[in-house]
C-alpha cells in the first residue's frame, strides 16, 4: 500500500473526499479505473488506505461514502444517532441521583442513604482485610452461593439453612437478581408507599410496573395488601418491615403476621428487604419476616453494607424452592460469583468481637443525631412535621406544610450550601404530600447537622 500509484490515487481521492459533503458517495471502481487510468488493485488499496485513515466508510454491495468529518479539539460528541438506537427507555436512575447532579464542593450532605465516614467501621473493616489477604486461597474463584461460612453467618438471623444463602455484591444488586427472577417483565409488583427510589428503579428496569399499597404508622396495610393483590393479579410485593426507608417505620407485630396470609392467599412472594438490621438505635430489632415463614413465600435480603462502608459490596438474598435456584441461575449469567476478597474480609469483620462492639456504637450514636435533629428542626422549622422518631435507620421522614413545594425547597437549600432530599423520588405514582427526607447519619457531627437544618430553617 505504500507503492507509487497507491499513494499518488489517494492524494486525488482526498481531492474528490474534501469538495463532496459527509455522506456523498465517491465514483465507482470502475469509475476510477476508467478516469485515473489505473489498475483494479491499486483502486483497492488507495480506498482501503482512506478508510483505515477514517476518510472514507465502505459499505459493501453499496460503495464507497465521505466519512463524518472527525471532531476538533473541544467539538461536542453528536450522540443522536443513539436515541434510535436505544429505542425504549427501562433504565431510569433519576430518582436515585436526583435532577440536580452532584453535591456542591463543600456543602452539608442531609441527604444519602450511607452514614458519615466518622460513623463507619473502617479501622476495622482494614484489619480484616489485611487479615483475609493473607489466606494462600484469598484470590481463587468463589462459590457461586458464596463462601459456605459467609452464607451461614447471614443464615442464623433468618433462621434459615446455609444451603437457602445466595450472597450477593450488596443489596441492590440483590434486588435486581430478585425482580428477575420472581416476575416476568410487563407484571406488576406491589410496594409500599412512599418506599426507597432505589427499588423503584431496579423493578422498572425489570421491566416491572410499582404498584404503590399505602402504608401508616404500623407499616403497610393488610386489607389494602389484599386488595392491591387482587385487583391487579401481582404475584409479588416488596416491603421493608424494620426500619423502613424513608419513614422509619416498623412493620406491627400482628401485621406480620396478616402480610404472610394475605401474600400466601395471593399465591404470591415477598421481598423482604431487611437492609437496616445492624441499624437499630439500641432498641431490640424485630425478627424478619423470613424466621417465622414456612412456605416459601418470602424472599429475604440484607446487607452489612450500611453499617460498614460503602464499598463493602457484600448481602445476601435468602429463599428457599425453586426461586432460589431462578436467582443461582441469574447470579452465573450476571457476574459468576461475588469478589472472593470482599467475602473474606466481610467473614472477618462480621465474625470478630468488634462488629458488635461498632454495631453498639453505631446505634448510640444514631439515636443521639436523630434526637438531635428533631429538636433542631423543631426549633428552626416549626411549621414541618416529623410524624415519628424512628427507632433505627438513618432519615428522619418530614411533611412540610399544604401547598409547599419540596423540589423548590430543595433547590434553594443548595444554594445555601446544604443537600436535601425532595419527597416525591420515594413515590411510585402520585407523591401523598409534599415531604422531605432527611438523614441525619451523612453529615460529618452533629454540629454540622445543627448547621444543616439552620440553613434549612432560612427557606422557611
Amino acid at each position: 500500500m505504500s507503492d507509487s500509484s497507491t499513494s499518488t490515487l489517494a492524494v486525488q481521492l482526498r481531492s474528490l473526499v474534501r469538495a463532496a459533503a459527509p455522506g456523498d458517495r465517491l465514483p465507482s471502481s470502475r469509475e476510477l479505473i476508467e478516469r485515473y487510468r489505473v489498475g483494479p488493485v491499486t483502486v483497492s488499496r488507495a480506498i482501503a488506505l482512506l478508510a483505515a485513515e477514517g476518510t472514507v466508510v465502505t459499505r459493501p454491495g453499496s460503495g464507497t461514502y465521505v466519512a463524518t468529518k472527525p471532531r476538533t479539539a473541544g467539538e461536542p460528541l453528536d450522540t443522536a444517532w443513539q436515541t434510535v438506537a436505544l429505542t425504549d427507555r427501562s433504565v431510569d436512575t433519576r430518582s436515585l441521583t436526583g435532577t440536580s447532579g452532584p453535591p456542591p464542593d463543600g456543602a452539608i450532605l442531609l441527604d444519602g442513604g450511607y452514614p458519615h465516614r466518622s460513623l463507619q467501621a473502617s479501622r476495622f473493616l482494614s484489619a480484616a482485610l489485611a487479615r483475609a489477604g493473607r489466606r494462600p486461597d484469598a484470590w481463587d474463584r468463589a462459590p457461586v452461593t458464596g463462601l459456605a461460612a459467609l452464607r451461614s453467618v447471614f443464615a442464623g438471623p433468618a433462621g434459615a439453612s446455609p444451603d437457602d444463602v445466595l450472597i450477593t455484591a450488596g443489596g441492590q444488586s440483590g434486588l435486581s437478581m430478585a425482580f428477575r427472577a420472581i416476575a416476568a417483565p410487563g407484571s406488576p409488583v406491589l410496594v409500599e408507599s412512599p418506599t426507597y427510589p432505589g427499588a423503584l428503579a431496579a423493578a422498572r428496569a425489570a421491566g416491572l410496573r410499582p404498584v404503590p399499597v399505602p402504608i401508616d404508622d404500623d407499616g403497610v396495610r393488610p386489607d389494602l395488601l389484599a386488595e392491591a393483590f387482587a385487583m391487579t393479579g401481582a404475584r409479588l410485593f416488596y416491603c421493608q418491615p424494620t426500619f423502613h426507608n424513608p419513614t422509619g417505620t416498623v412493620l406491627a407485630a400482628e401485621r406480620r403476621t396478616q402480610v404472610l396470609e394475605v401474600a400466601r392467599a395471593a399465591g404470591a412472594f415477598v421481598l423482604e428487604d431487611d437492609f437496616a438490621r445492624h441499624l437499630s438505635h439500641g432498641t431490640t430489632t424485630p425478627r424478619p419476616l423470613i424466621a417465622d415463614d414456612r412456605d416459601g413465600t418470602v424472599v429475604h435480603l440484607t446487607s452489612v453494607t450500611k453499617a460498614a462502608a460503602p464499598s463493602l459490596r457484600i448481602g445476601a438474598l435468602i429463599a428457599r424452592g425453586p426461586v432460589l435456584d431462578r436467582m443461582k441461575a441469574i447470579r452465573q449469567v450476571d457476574d459468576f460469583f461475588v469478589s472472593r476478597p470482599l467475602q473474606e474480609a466481610a467473614l472477618e469483620l462480621l465474625s470478630a468481637p468488634s462488629w458488635e462492639r461498632h454495631v453498639r456504637k453505631l446505634g448510640t450514636e444514631l439515636r443521639e443525631r436523630c434526637a438531635k435533629a428533631a429538636a433542631a428542626l423543631a426549633g428552626e422549622c416549626p411549621e414541618w412535621t416529623v410524624a415519628r422518631l424512628p427507632s433505627g435507620g438513618l432519615h428522619l421522614w418530614v411533611r412540610l406544610p399544604v401547598g409547599s413545594d419540596a423540589n423548590a425547597l430543595a433547590r434553594a437549600a443548595r444554594q445555601r450550601g446544604v443537600v436535601v432530599g425532595a419527597g416525591e423520588r420515594f413515590f411510585a405514582t402520585e407523591p401523598a404530600g409534599p415531604f422531605l427526607r432527611l438523614s441525619f447519619a451523612a453529615a460529618a457531627d452533629v454540629a454540622e447537622l445543627a448547621e444543616g437544618i439552620r440553613r434549612l430553617g432560612k427557606n422557611v
